[in-house]
């Protein structure tokens, strides 16, 4: 007995010394790799309650002995300055309405010690319904099948028989034994279809379930922190959206947000999961499809589609179509929300991309069949101090995207983790109801005649089941494009007007307009606080405090590889932009951001200077240009970036909006008018006469009404020597857009009496491009935007300059005939072009000498 004791115990004390020796070993190496990395930081914000006060502890240990251990890094980051996010928002990281529920019902309230826990625990769970196998058992499905199976049928039928078989069938002659034979081959397709069937619906479907989104909740209130300084919204809004689904359980709500980074989806279904609202099916691209994050993302609601639903350009893919209108009609009949990305793929220029009104189409086709009884449309605007993911200035440059992986997942989750990205913020929007939309579009087509660019047909429209862009394609009615065209534009250029400006689009935005050779802080930060004036009122800001402050904090966020901060002799900090094309096409991503906001003053101010007679010595009165001509010729221009920006809304008059634009520029004294009677006073009272039919929906009334406008005919607006700087600024926001564009209409040449595949076309103007930054005679560098010449190139089209015709898959385009036989005519499109682009060294900007004169990067 007592032997037994004996070998056990001996046992015992070498399983524990062995044990030791590992647990020791293991030790040395976790710590060494928590020492080496930045993990200790990422613990600590992991487990706040832990209080891990990790340097102190690590310097005290590899004090001990010869300091065989000492790993600390010798360049120990600075303390991350931290700047207050917008008035009126909240940290959603630290909202956790859930936890520590009180009137409490027991002593101990475990969700104050376990906040996070008992937030995603008490959460309100909904009950996601699978479609998938609603949607493969629908009869309209079952007859899509049917048709893809005939469809393949004819298509073999003329490969194998060609114009034979179609002899034979004209003659009448019949062949008992070759209907046998095609029957067999029938079948054979149709069940090869019918597989087919099966797997797109398995490829597409989601697998939203509460678990995952519980799990996955938690990891974001432990992961967020590590890389962002808050996800901000304003809980108002969230209230709005929390009375909306009350009060309508039965109306699905359709999330719309501008697309910028893959974090869009997840953190706006976080922010709804947390706020008991019901999380969406997310519309994704099947390039999301990577091992491990395309199921993880697929039990988040998502749902994939095909970048490109037609293979062959064409021929439309019946199956696929169907399959995917389909799944969108069943989920919504089924209760689920709905979020899809009315952009298509992320913005790679920091600006809004032109809509794309596919998903858009099922869901109001859905309302109009009787399918659902309305839905409501929520734009969300996302925006970012800095970028999660990376820039785009590889693509911007005429490089391919590099394809979504599973290491690139990785790699780009432990660069995040290892990185500040600052604040995120998110808006929601208020909701507009699709029949209200649908109302609303119909009374203008009935009672407006006056010709519009986005508005619909002046007929009201007749719903046809048949007219959806997904499926059944072939005949799609006028007022049903309009209308669909009319919605996503809205949508988009509400989402652009609501989106906030954080700190790096300002900065951003400044270094690229005002000061592109640099300045003090001291004169950037007061620049700031000019563009905050500006800005309030019309956009939220997402930054608060001292510009001096916001500055050094954009600057520190941004890095040393955009901005620099240098002192000089006398200790006063200057700042500018690093001087290399990447630098620039990267800044040009934040600043965007501002654009579409000062578009139409830059538009205007651009044609004003152009119309301005030529600048005269001794001339002592200020020359000027007819109001009427100047909105003439304007509405010429705006045509110009048709494709590059939304500048109004369908239901408002572009023409409306230019007179509203210069009075805003006669307030900022921009402009003068060559009227004594027409004071600084009864400018304002116009322009909050404006406002004030604005707001009540009257505008139309408002421009009736002549006391409120000045005769066009007599009106002359003046050139403001005094502020010629500041018209400079203005101007320069869209050169950058104006000179790509006239880098595409004079490459036109090389296409005389040659086709040319479009990849290539667009390389060349690229390199054309760069060619003329580093020659000097291009001062943007952000010019090189493979975007925008895409854009330029729709536009060309469009005005029959160019055309396009695909063979094999590849895109050639062409000169059209006109332009092929007489060079003039391509001349006359180059000076069209020319009228946009701002003559910042010539004309009357040429008489005073710039401080900030931008030099050739």
């Amino acid at each position: 007995m007592l032997t037994s004791v004996l070998n056990f115990a001996q046992c015992v004390a070498e399983i524990s010394l062995l044990g030791g020796i590992e647990i020791a070993s293991v030790a040395l190496i976790v710590y060494y790799v928590f020492a080496k990395t930045r993990a200790p930081a990422i613990i600590a914000r992991l487990f706040p309650n832990l209080n891990l006060s990790y340097r102190s502890s690590l310097g005290k240990f590899n004090t001990i002995g010869n300091e065989i251990l000492f790993t600390l890094r010798p360049n120990e980051p600075k303390p991350q300055n931290f700047l207050e996010h917008g008035i009126g928002t909240r940290n959603m990281l630290q909202l956790t309405p859930h936890a520590g529920i009180k009137p409490f019902k027991s002593i101990f309230n475990w969700g104050n010690v376990f906040p996070y826990v008992a937030q995603v625990v008490r959460s309100e769970k909904f009950d996601y319904r699978q479609v998938t196998e609603i949607v493969h058992n629908d009869a309209v499905f079952k007859h899509a099948i049917k048709q893809a199976a005939e469809q393949a049928l004819r298509e073999e039928r003329y490969a194998k028989n060609g114009h034979r078989l179609l002899a034979r069938s004209i003659s009448g002659d019949k062949d008992e034994e070759q209907d046998e034979k095609e029957g067999i081959s029938y079948q054979k397709i149709l069940h090869k279809q019918e597989q087919r069937a099966i797997t797109i619906l398995k490829e597409m479907g989601s697998t939203l379930n509460n678990t995952l989104l519980a799990i996955t909740s938690w990891l974001l209130y432990k992961l967020l922190p590590c890389f962002l300084s808050g996800v901000v919204t304003n809980t108002k809004q969230i209230e709005m959206l929390q009375n909306a689904s009350k009060r309508s359980p039965d109306t699905p709500l359709i999330f719309v947000p501008l697309h910028r980074s893959h974090l869009d989806y997840i953190m706006v279904t976080f922010i709804l999961t947390n706020n008991d609202i019901r999380s969406p099916l997310v519309a994704a691209g099947n390039n999301l499809q990577i091992p491990v994050f395309g199921t993880l993302l697929r039990g988040l609601g998502a749902f994939f589609i095909k970048r490109k639903i037609d293979p062959v350009e064409g021929k439309k893919d019946v199956l696929y179509r169907a399959a995917l209108h389909l799944y969108i009609t069943h989920a919504l009949k089924q209760g689920h929300n709905i979020e899809f990305f009315i952009e298509g793929g992320r913005t790679r220029t920091g600006k809004p991309c032109m809509p794309k009104g596919g998903i858009l189409s099922v869901i109001v086709n859905a309302f109009m069949d009787g399918s659902i009884p309305d839905a409501l449309l929520v734009p969300v605007s996302v925006n970012y101090e800095r970028l999660v993911d990376g820039n785009f200035v590889r693509e911007q440059k005429g490089e391919k995207k590099v394809p979504e992986s599973f290491r690139k997942a990785i790699s780009g989750i432990w660069k995040a983790l290892n990185s500040n990205y600052g604040l995120m913020r998110i808006d929601f929007n208020e909701p507009y109801s699709i029949r209200e939309l649908v109302n609303s579009y119909n009374k203008i087509a009935r009672e407006d005649g006056n010709s519009k660019v986005y508005k619909p047909a002046s007929r009201t429209l007749q719903h046809n089941q048949s007219t959806s862009s997904l499926y059944g394609t072939d005949v799609v009615c006028e007022e049903h494009r309009n209308l669909i065209e009319s919605i996503s534009r809205q949508v988009v250029f509400d989402c652009a007007a609501a989106t906030s400006v954080m700190s790096t689009n300002a900065l951003a935005f400044l270094l690229l307009t005002r000061f592109r050779n640099g300045a003090e802080e001291q004169l950037i930060a007061a620049a700031l606080d000019d563009l905050r004036n500006t800005l309030t009122g019309f956009k939220d800001l997402g930054f608060s405090g001292e510009s001096a402050h916001i500055v050094a904090y954009a600057c520190d966020l941004l890095g040393a590889g955009l901005v620099t901060r240098i002192r000089d002799e006398n200790g006063r900090m200057f700042i500018r932009a690093v001087p290399t094309v990447e630098s620039f096409i990267e800044l040009s991503y934040y600043s965007n951001m501002l654009t579409p906001h000062f578009a139409l003053s830059s538009i205007l101010l651009t044609t004003f200077h152009s119309l301005l007679p030529e600048a005269k010595d001794d001339a002592e009165e200020a020359p000027g240009v007819s109001q009427k001509k100047l909105i003439e010729t304007a509405l010429e221009n705006c045509l110009v970036y048709r494709y590059e920006f939304i500048l109004n809304k369908p239901t408002q008059v572009l023409e409306n909006m230019l007179h509203k634009q210069i009075d805003e520029l006669l307030i900022n004294g921009c402009l003068r008018r060559n009227e004594v009677q027409d004071s600084d006073h009864t400018i304002e009272s116009r322009r909050l006469a404006y406002h004030l039919a604005y707001e009540l929906g009257d505008n139309d009334d408002y421009d009736s009404e002549e006391n409120l406008r000045v005769s066009e005919d007599s009106e002359l607006l003046l050139l403001a020597r005094e502020t010629l700087e500041q018209q400079r600024n203005i101007c320069e926001v869209l050169a950058p857009f104006a000179s790509t564009y006239l880098a595409v209409a004079q490459s036109l040449q090389i296409l005389h009496r040659s086709a040319m595949l479009e990849s290539e076309f667009i390389s060349f103007v690229i390199n054309d491009i760069s060619n003329k930054v580093t020659r000097g005679s291009c001062i943007y560098a952000e010019s090189i935007s493979t975007d925008s010449v895409r854009n330029c190139l729709k536009l060309f089209e469009k005005w029959s300059v160019i055309e396009v015709c695909n063979q094999r898959g590849l895109r050639l385009i062409s000169l059209n005939t006109l332009y092929e036989m007489s060079r003039e005519s391509l001349n006359s499109i180059v000076k069209k072009i020319e009228a946009v682009v701002p003559k910042l060294n010539a004309g009357h900007f040429s008489q005073q000498k710039l401080l900030n004169d931008p030099p050739p990067v």
